[in-house]
């Protein structure tokens, strides 16, 4: 497959990526696990198919120690055993921050109590921010069909 249009090549994007690179290295600085990050950044990338995301947040994730098991069942965490419930609680609150089309309203009451009970709210906040992000990357790499299989870890950083 070949891109619609070469996004790091671009002046305008060079431009936005230094802001939004900033915003994700607040993230990651953040007090959520980085563990719970990667595996809400496949989530978000599984429900919209970005194939470019999912490449480099599955390197990522392994690179940092993440089972390959974990890995191949995040697509199906509800029925999975090796998830924490604050880990359940974030891809159930990524899952519905994603499909906010599905969802009168957005994000439910229910879900969101459930991710407060397991997140104090700097824990949320980044949480909103990475689905957020996610879902705003996984758009921008779908619309102009960015390629995917040959992310190195640390490539960004």
């Amino acid at each position: 497959m070949d891109a619609r249009l070469d996004i790091l090549a671009s002046t305008t994007v060079g431009k936005a990526l230094k802001h939004l690179m900033a915003a994700g290295k607040t993230v990651k600085e953040s007090p959520l696990p980085a563990a719970t990050q990667e595996l809400v950044a496949l989530r978000v990338s599984q429900i919209n198919g970005c194939a470019v995301c999912l490449d480099m947040h599955t390197k990522e994730a392994a690179a940092a120690g993440e089972t390959a098991v974990r890995l191949h069942l995040v697509a199906a965490w509800r029925e999975a055993t090796v998830f924490t419930g604050a880990e359940r609680a974030a891809l159930e609150l990524a899952e519905e921050g994603t499909r906010v089309a599905d969802v009168a309203g957005g994000v439910s009451d229910e879900v969101w109590a459930r991710a407060a009970e397991h997140h104090d709210e700097e824990q949320l906040t980044a949480l909103v921010l990475l689905i957020s992000f996610m879902n705003m990357a996984n758009r921008m790499n779908l619309i102009t069909r960015q390629p995917a299989g040959d992310y190195v870890p640390g490539q960004f950083h």
